[in-house]
């Protein structure tokens, strides 16, 4: 099993560095079923992990110039916001005991891998449904005026997603950049890379004291998935991205499903 889990570091990787997003959701999957981390310690854990990767991605397309600073703070501020708060204060709020159902008791821990198949679902269907968007933005111009509200609202609810449940909010990220901003996809996957990174390392630090770590596990999947991110990387130049994302989109939901019948069934 864990052999299974460190290869699925790699796949993070290669999920990170083709698409942007969508390795970072399973991250606390494979940390709590193949390598049997509790699912509290294992959301922390996949800050550090999807963080230290994204931050690889995000200085690569900087040096390509495939980074849009602007977007980075009007994302990043709100997140950091809403993650300091989540980790300090909502998530130690939440009770061992959340709900009891007859004879059946719903823990804070499975709690956690409910909600977080359920943030699977909608982000499979996210990535199914997306449309060829890459093209049709790669020579317009960024139209920035009117935008920064809803950018500021959405880090926030992002924040959120990545204090909670250790997930960076890729598959949320991108097509806000596209949509919103205009961006072309590159730019959009470059600028998620570094949202993603400065998100998750943040919420790391801020949970750093809470738990004992095993490192080796931390810095084996890190390096791994890092290594999948360059792998991913030159598999972007030569496979069309929206191929990829819907059939990474079909891999999340079956994944999302069975998280949700595991854990309640």
């Amino acid at each position: 099993m864990e052999i299974a889990g460190y290869i699925a570091s790699v796949l993070i990787g290669i999920s990170l560095g083709l698409i942007g997003g969508g390795g970072s959701i399973l991250t606390v999957p494979v940390l709590v079923y193949l390598m049997k981390i509790d699912p509290l310690l294992a959301t922390t854990s996949s800050l550090f992990i999807v963080g230290t990767t994204s931050l690889v991605g995000g200085l690569r397309a900087y040096a390509k110039k495939l980074v849009d600073f602007e977007s980075v703070t009007e994302f990043g501020i709100p997140s950091i916001f809403s993650i300091f708060i989540t980790r300090h204060f909502l998530l130690p709020a939440l009770p061992n005991r959340i709900l009891t159902i007859g004879k059946e008791v719903i823990t804070k821990d499975m709690f956690l891998m409910i909600i977080f198949g359920i943030l699977m679902l909608a982000a499979s269907f996210s990535m199914i449904k997306s449309k060829q968007i890459s093209e049709a933005n790669e020579e317009t111009q960024k139209e920035h005026q009117n935008k920064a509200f809803p950018l500021v609202l959405l880090g926030l609810f992002v924040g959120v997603l990545t204090g909670f449940l250790g997930a960076g909010g890729g598959f949320l990220i991108i097509p806000s950049l596209v949509l919103f901003l205009k961006l072309p996809m590159k730019t959009a996957v470059g600028t998620s890379l570094l949202i993603i990174a400065i998100n998750s390392l943040l919420g790391f630090l801020f949970s750093l004291k809470q738990f004992e770590y095993n490192w080796t596990v931390l810095l084996s999947f890190s390096v791994l998935a890092t290594a999948g991110i360059f792998i991913g990387s030159k598999l972007s130049d030569k496979f069309s991205g929206t191929a990829l994302k819907k059939g990474f989109g079909f891999f999340v939901l079956i994944m999302g499903i069975y998280i949700i019948i595991r854990e309640l069934f």
